[in-house]
Protein backbone atom coordinates (compact mmCIF):
# COMPACT_ATOMS: atom_id res chain seq x y z
CA UNK A 1 0.00 0.00 0.00
CA UNK A 2 2.82 2.40 0.79
CA UNK A 3 4.31 2.48 -2.71
CA UNK A 4 1.40 1.12 -4.74
CA UNK A 5 1.11 -2.03 -6.78
CA UNK A 6 3.02 -0.78 -9.83
CA UNK A 7 6.03 0.50 -7.90
CA UNK A 8 6.34 -2.53 -5.63
CA UNK A 9 8.32 -5.46 -6.96
CA UNK A 10 8.50 -8.98 -5.56
CA UNK A 11 11.97 -8.36 -4.16
CA UNK A 12 10.46 -5.57 -2.04
CA UNK A 13 7.82 -7.99 -0.79
CA UNK A 14 10.40 -10.69 -0.06
CA UNK A 15 12.60 -8.21 1.81
CA UNK A 16 9.65 -7.05 3.94
CA UNK A 17 8.62 -10.66 4.63
CA UNK A 18 12.25 -11.56 5.36
CA UNK A 19 12.25 -14.43 2.86
CA UNK A 20 14.03 -15.10 -0.39
CA UNK A 21 12.31 -13.78 -3.51
CA UNK A 22 12.28 -17.37 -4.79
CA UNK A 23 9.95 -18.22 -1.90
CA UNK A 24 7.46 -15.62 -3.13
CA UNK A 25 7.64 -17.04 -6.65
CA UNK A 26 7.29 -20.62 -5.36
CA UNK A 27 4.28 -19.89 -3.15
CA UNK A 28 2.42 -17.41 -5.38
CA UNK A 29 3.86 -17.74 -8.85
CA UNK A 30 3.69 -14.06 -9.75
CA UNK A 31 2.83 -10.62 -8.49
CA UNK A 32 -0.79 -10.77 -9.70
CA UNK A 33 -1.44 -14.02 -7.84
CA UNK A 34 0.09 -12.51 -4.70
CA UNK A 35 -2.23 -9.50 -5.03
CA UNK A 36 -5.26 -11.76 -5.45
CA UNK A 37 -4.30 -13.72 -2.33
CA UNK A 38 -3.73 -10.48 -0.41
CA UNK A 39 -7.20 -9.23 -1.32
CA UNK A 40 -8.91 -12.55 -0.55
CA UNK A 41 -7.21 -12.98 2.82
CA UNK A 42 -7.76 -9.34 3.76
CA UNK A 43 -11.48 -9.52 3.05
CA UNK A 44 -11.92 -12.90 4.74
CA UNK A 45 -9.71 -12.16 7.71
CA UNK A 46 -8.04 -15.56 7.42
CA UNK A 47 -6.60 -17.85 4.80
CA UNK A 48 -9.51 -20.28 4.75
CA UNK A 49 -11.33 -20.60 1.43
CA UNK A 50 -14.90 -19.43 1.25
CA UNK A 51 -17.00 -16.59 -0.01
CA UNK A 52 -18.32 -13.86 2.28
CA UNK A 53 -21.82 -15.28 2.02
CA UNK A 54 -20.56 -18.56 3.49
CA UNK A 55 -18.72 -16.95 6.39
CA UNK A 56 -20.04 -17.64 9.87
CA UNK A 57 -20.54 -13.97 10.75
CA UNK A 58 -22.65 -13.50 7.61
CA UNK A 59 -24.82 -16.60 7.98
CA UNK A 60 -25.33 -15.93 11.69
CA UNK A 61 -26.39 -12.34 10.99
CA UNK A 62 -28.87 -13.41 8.33
CA UNK A 63 -30.26 -16.07 10.65
CA UNK A 64 -31.21 -13.52 13.32
CA UNK A 65 -34.90 -13.57 14.16
CA UNK A 66 -35.65 -9.87 13.79
CA UNK A 67 -34.59 -7.14 11.40
CA UNK A 68 -33.08 -5.18 14.28
CA UNK A 69 -30.98 -8.12 15.50
CA UNK A 70 -29.90 -8.97 11.97
CA UNK A 71 -28.87 -5.40 11.24
CA UNK A 72 -26.88 -5.14 14.47
CA UNK A 73 -24.94 -8.34 13.72
CA UNK A 74 -24.60 -7.53 10.02
CA UNK A 75 -23.18 -4.05 10.61
CA UNK A 76 -20.71 -5.43 13.16
CA UNK A 77 -19.53 -8.13 10.75
CA UNK A 78 -19.29 -5.74 7.84
CA UNK A 79 -17.41 -3.21 9.97
CA UNK A 80 -14.84 -5.89 10.74
CA UNK A 81 -14.38 -6.58 7.03
CA UNK A 82 -14.18 -2.89 6.15
CA UNK A 83 -11.59 -2.22 8.84
CA UNK A 84 -9.33 -4.75 7.13
CA UNK A 85 -10.26 -4.34 3.49
CA UNK A 86 -11.18 -0.70 2.88
CA UNK A 87 -7.58 0.57 3.11
CA UNK A 88 -6.44 -1.61 0.20
CA UNK A 89 -9.28 -0.53 -2.08
CA UNK A 90 -7.57 2.46 -3.67
CA UNK A 91 -4.38 0.50 -4.28
CA UNK A 92 -6.41 -2.28 -5.87
CA UNK A 93 -8.31 0.15 -8.11
CA UNK A 94 -5.04 1.70 -9.30
CA UNK A 95 -3.58 -1.76 -9.95
CA UNK A 96 -6.63 -2.82 -11.97
CA UNK A 97 -6.60 0.43 -13.94
CA UNK A 98 -2.95 0.02 -14.89
CA UNK A 99 -2.85 -3.74 -15.49
CA UNK A 100 -5.60 -5.47 -17.51
CA UNK A 101 -4.51 -8.84 -16.15
CA UNK A 102 -5.12 -7.61 -12.60
CA UNK A 103 -8.52 -6.26 -13.65
CA UNK A 104 -9.35 -9.68 -15.10
CA UNK A 105 -8.86 -11.31 -11.69
CA UNK A 106 -12.26 -10.00 -10.58
CA UNK A 107 -15.49 -10.23 -12.56
CA UNK A 108 -16.51 -7.02 -14.28
CA UNK A 109 -20.10 -7.94 -15.12
CA UNK A 110 -21.33 -8.41 -11.54
CA UNK A 111 -20.29 -6.47 -8.46
CA UNK A 112 -19.72 -9.14 -5.79
CA UNK A 113 -20.19 -6.59 -3.02
CA UNK A 114 -23.66 -5.76 -4.36
CA UNK A 115 -24.53 -9.48 -4.58
CA UNK A 116 -23.68 -9.81 -0.88
CA UNK A 117 -25.69 -6.71 0.05
CA UNK A 118 -28.65 -7.78 -2.07
CA UNK A 119 -28.83 -11.18 -0.34
CA UNK A 120 -28.66 -9.45 3.04
CA UNK A 121 -31.44 -7.08 1.98
CA UNK A 122 -33.63 -10.00 0.91
CA UNK A 123 -33.17 -11.62 4.31
CA UNK A 124 -33.70 -8.38 6.20
CA UNK A 125 -36.89 -7.29 4.45
CA UNK A 126 -38.56 -10.60 5.27
CA UNK A 127 -38.00 -10.36 9.02
CA UNK A 128 -40.26 -9.03 11.77
CA UNK A 129 -39.44 -5.40 12.44
CA UNK A 130 -38.47 -4.56 8.86
CA UNK A 131 -40.19 -1.55 7.37
CA UNK A 132 -42.86 -2.89 5.02
CA UNK A 133 -42.60 0.12 2.72
CA UNK A 134 -38.94 -0.54 1.87
CA UNK A 135 -38.44 -2.79 -1.15
CA UNK A 136 -35.53 -5.23 -1.39
CA UNK A 137 -33.88 -3.07 -4.05
CA UNK A 138 -33.99 0.03 -1.86
CA UNK A 139 -32.68 -1.90 1.15
CA UNK A 140 -29.86 -3.34 -0.99
CA UNK A 141 -28.94 0.14 -2.22
CA UNK A 142 -28.86 1.49 1.33
CA UNK A 143 -26.67 -1.38 2.53
CA UNK A 144 -24.43 -1.04 -0.53
CA UNK A 145 -23.95 2.69 -0.11
CA UNK A 146 -23.74 3.07 3.64
CA UNK A 147 -21.58 -0.02 4.15
CA UNK A 148 -19.22 0.93 1.34
CA UNK A 149 -15.46 1.07 1.77
CA UNK A 150 -15.51 4.59 0.34
CA UNK A 151 -17.89 5.90 3.01
CA UNK A 152 -16.03 4.01 5.73
CA UNK A 153 -12.73 5.61 4.67
CA UNK A 154 -14.34 9.04 4.36
CA UNK A 155 -15.42 9.03 7.98
CA UNK A 156 -12.66 6.96 9.60
CA UNK A 157 -9.57 8.01 7.64
CA UNK A 158 -10.42 11.42 6.27
CA UNK A 159 -12.60 12.77 9.08
CA UNK A 160 -10.81 10.92 11.88
CA UNK A 161 -13.80 9.11 13.37
CA UNK A 162 -12.97 6.09 15.51
CA UNK A 163 -14.19 2.92 13.81
CA UNK A 164 -16.60 2.33 16.71
CA UNK A 165 -18.23 5.74 16.14
CA UNK A 166 -18.69 4.98 12.44
CA UNK A 167 -20.17 1.58 13.26
CA UNK A 168 -22.64 3.11 15.72
CA UNK A 169 -23.62 5.86 13.27
CA UNK A 170 -24.09 3.55 10.29
CA UNK A 171 -26.04 1.08 12.44
CA UNK A 172 -28.38 3.82 13.68
CA UNK A 173 -28.77 5.26 10.19
CA UNK A 174 -29.60 1.90 8.64
CA UNK A 175 -31.93 1.04 11.50
CA UNK A 176 -33.86 4.29 10.97
CA UNK A 177 -34.16 3.56 7.25
CA UNK A 178 -34.91 -0.16 7.37
CA UNK A 179 -36.61 -1.00 10.69
CA UNK A 180 -39.92 -0.10 12.27
CA UNK A 181 -38.88 -0.07 15.92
Amino acid sequence: MRDGYGATNLQDVADRAEVAVQTIYFVFGNKRALLKELVDVTIAGDDQPGATMNRRWYTDALAAETARDMLRAYVAGTASVLERAAPIGRMLQAAAASDPEVAALWPQDVDPRYVVQRAAAEALTGKPGARPDVAVEQAADLLYGLLSPELYLLFVRERGWPAERWQQWVGETLHAQLCTD
